[in-house]
C-alpha cells in the first residue's frame, strides 16, 4: 500500500501561483505513474497531469498546459505540481494519485487506472 499526503494549497488571487506537493510512503513503486486529479464542486474528477518517477514525458490534461507544470523528486518520494496563472475555475480540491504500474497514453489521465489516493488539498482562486 502507498501513503500519499498533499501539501500546498490555499487561497490565491487570480494570476497567482501556487506549488502543490505529494509525498509518497509505503511500497512505492519506481516503474509506477503518478498523477494530479481535481475535483470542482458539484463536478467530476479531472485530470490534470501524470508523470513516472522515471523517464518518460510528463502528460497533461489540454486545458492545463503551459500553466501547470508537474515534476519530481525521486529522492524525497514527493511530487510537484506548479501551477501558475491561476483563474478562479481553478478552484479545486487537488488529489495526487499513484497506479500499482507504469501507464502509457492517455490511459494516464483515467481515475480508475490509480489505486491509491491522497486526502486532497482545497486550492481556491479568488477574482
Amino acid at each position: 500500500q502507498v501513503q500519499l499526503a498533499e501539501s500546498g494549497g490555499g487561497l490565491v488571487q487570480a494570476g497567482g501561483s501556487l506549488r502543490l506537493s505529494c509525498a509518497a510512503s509505503g511500497r512505492t513503486r519506481i516503474d509506477a505513474t503518478m498523477g494530479w486529479f481535481r475535483q470542482r464542486p458539484g463536478e467530476e474528477r479531472e485530470f490534470v497531469a501524470a508523470i513516472n518517477w522515471i523517464g518518460d514525458t510528463p502528460y497533461y490534461a489540454d486545458s492545463m498546459k503551459g500553466r501547470f507544470t508537474v515534476s519530481r523528486d525521486s529522492a524525497k518520494n514527493t511530487m510537484y505540481l506548479q501551477m501558475n496563472s491561476l483563474r478562479p475555475e481553478d478552484t479545486a480540491v487537488y488529489f495526487c494519485a499513484a497506479a500499482e504500474f507504469r501507464l502509457y497514453g492517455s490511459v494516464r489521465s483515467l481515475s480508475s487506472r490509480y489505486n491509491n489516493w491522497g486526502q486532497g488539498t482545497q486550492v481556491t482562486v479568488s477574482s
